[in-house]
């Protein structure tokens, strides 16, 4: 015997005559609407266990899916299993809607359900799983290079709270590589502009101006309450700051760094993980002097290296926040944009680190610029 396929309008009308409308998709899909009414089972659930989910085998019953396949399939399932009075929606959830038929959405507002359906629809995220991003606070140090192309990129994703630490002004000279900067805003604040760009994308996303470089005195403060993160600093000073902060606080770091065609990535979690990931002097125990360190306005940069490094940055802390995947803990990813060539090269925690050791106390915060300056 065929399953019955029938339209969405005989399908509303059987529904208020008391038959029960159940959509089989996956959460993550009905987070972005639902036919009014309907009971949201899992396609899976629903064929392993029936009767937990359905009260009684002649009970009438219609499913309905995204376009009526998955519905349909269930409803063999179904039918195969003692249930008499199955019927699948043709069409599906598509179909329905485009009839025009009353459609209901979790507690989310529509421009919440508009705005990241693309996440929605993703398995790994779904409706929990952005919700966790919108929950979330990243600090990110640097609003040029590199905390250009990761902070438009964890804006649009949904990041709750943006928490961005500069105390440079735009200089015509950043906009070949700063594309959260433009030729208006030259003069202006860094993270003021950061703020404007951002506040433009995606005004959900809170959005923390802090007029400051990273110093001894400031980061901890700078790190308090937020979960991941991301140096997009120039210079070692607040390198190695941020790294130690996040070694004794337990906050992963999402590191990157450019130098003329080259750049590397990688994500430093020794804080959480003592003695199993590396922390940043694991893999540089000293700072440089400032000789041996030029930065980009001395050693000039392509404009497009940095948006590449910045993205796996995004990449890494939208991972981090997630828990999805494999993020680069103890992994050095670097690029090669000459060659368009990937390398990646193992790192190893350091038992003998002076941050990040099993067991040893923390030492402490250098002073840095001082010490990179020779002072």
């Amino acid at each position: 015997m065929t399953v019955m396929s029938i339209s969405p309008e005989e399908a509303a009308a059987r529904c208020a005559d008391g038959a029960l409308l159940v959509d089989v998709r996956a959460d993550h899909e009905r987070a972005l609407g639902m036919a009014a009414g309907a009971l949201g089972v899992v396609r899976e659930a629903l064929e392993a266990d029936p009767h937990r989910h359905l009260s009684h085998p002649s009970r009438e019953v219609v499913l309905i899916c995204q376009s009526g396949v998955r519905s349909r399939l269930a409803a063999e399932a179904l039918r195969d299993r003692g249930f008499t009075q199955i019927a699948s929606v043709e069409g599906g959830t598509e179909a329905w809607a485009a009839a025009g038929l009353p459609m209901q959405r979790p507690d989310i507002d529509a421009d919440f359900s508009e705005r990241y359906a693309r996440h929605l629809r993703l398995p790994d995220v779904g409706l929990a799983g952005q919700r966790r991003l919108e929950a979330a606070r990243v600090l990110l140090v640097g609003a040029g290079g590199l905390g250009s192309p990761a902070a438009y990129y964890l804006a649009a994703a949904g990041v709750g709270s943006l928490r961005i630490a500069d105390d440079d002004i735009v200089d015509r000279s950043n906009l070949q590589r700063q594309i959260l900067h433009t030729e208006a805003r030259v003069g202006t604040p860094k993270v003021d502009s950061a703020a404007v760009a951002l506040a433009a994308l995606n005004p959900r996303t809170r959005i923390e101006a802090v007029a400051e470089r990273v110093t001894a005195g400031n980061v901890e403060r700078l790190l308090a309450g937020v979960d991941v993160v991301v140096d997009g600093a120039d210079n070692f000073p607040a390198r190695y700051l941020l790294n130690d902060a996040c070694v004794k606080l337990g906050i992963p770091l999402v590191y990157g760094a450019v130098h003329r065609f080259e750049g590397q990535a990688s994500v430093f979690d020794a804080g959480r993980q003592r003695g199993v990931a590396p922390c940043y002097r694991c893999l540089f125990p000293d700072p440089p002097s400032a000789d041996a360190a030029p930065n980009c306005a001395e050693a000039g940069v392509l404009g497009v290296l940095p948006g590449v490094i910045g993205l796996l940055q995004a990449t890494e802390a939208i991972k981090l926040l997630l828990g999805v995947g494999t993020p680069l803990t103890g992994r050095l990813l670097q690029f090669d944009a000459l060659g368009m060539r990937f390398r990646e090269t193992r790192l190893a925690a350091d038992p003998d680190c002076a941050v990040c050791a099993p067991g040893r106390a923390f030492p402490g915060y250098i002073d840095y610029a001082a010490f990179c300056a020779g002072g």
